[in-house]
């Protein structure tokens, strides 16, 4: 529906701007300008999406049914406990360099779960690339891996919000 897209866009872009940020904490120099500019990038798109978010805020949306509202909810919620019991674990454990490929594999797979309330075939897309730079996080032999991870899902989530940026003006 109309807002979901717009509203998916800006919070994607948003997300894209806070997995760039993630990525300076081991970013490799020759990486900082094209970063920079990303998520220079990412935070214009989620300025400009939230604005027209809440310029349509009454148009129909899947969520405004309560059932789905209630699973988004779920969810959500399911997500962030998760993924917060795991970094929480992580770091109790001395392995902080695996907090963001956990992150990006908890936040990838709540896409499954998302497409199941919103019906858009594309969010198995975007679980299955978040969930991949995830397990490349996990098992390569990195030093950087905040910067991978953040990076490629800087720019996955990015992608995917001009992709429903785009849907918004095109629908």
């Amino acid at each position: 529906m109309l807002r979901d897209y717009i509203m998916s866009a800006a919070i994607f872009s948003l997300f894209s701007f806070a997995w760039f940020g993630w990525a300076q904490e081991t970013l490799p120099t020759q990486w900082r300008w094209p970063v920079a500019l990303a998520s220079g990038s990412a935070l214009l798109l989620a300025t400009y999406s939230g604005y027209l978010s809440y310029q349509h805020w009454h148009s129909a949306s899947v969520l405004t049914t309560e059932a789905n509202y209630q699973w988004y909810l779920i969810f959500v919620i399911s997500e962030f406990i998760l993924a917060g019991s795991g970094a929480l674990l992580l770091l109790k454990k001395h392995q902080s360099a695996y907090v963001a490929p956990w992150i990006s594999l908890i936040v990838g797979s709540h896409f499954i779960a998302l497409q199941f309330i919103f019906h858009d075939p594309s969010l198995y897309l975007l679980a299955a690339l978040m969930i991949s730079v995830s397990l490349g996080g996990l098992f390569r032999q990195i030093h950087a891996r905040s910067a991978l991870v953040g990076v490629s899902n800087g720019v996955i989530l990015l992608g995917f919000a001009l992709f429903n940026f785009g849907r918004f003006f095109w629908h």
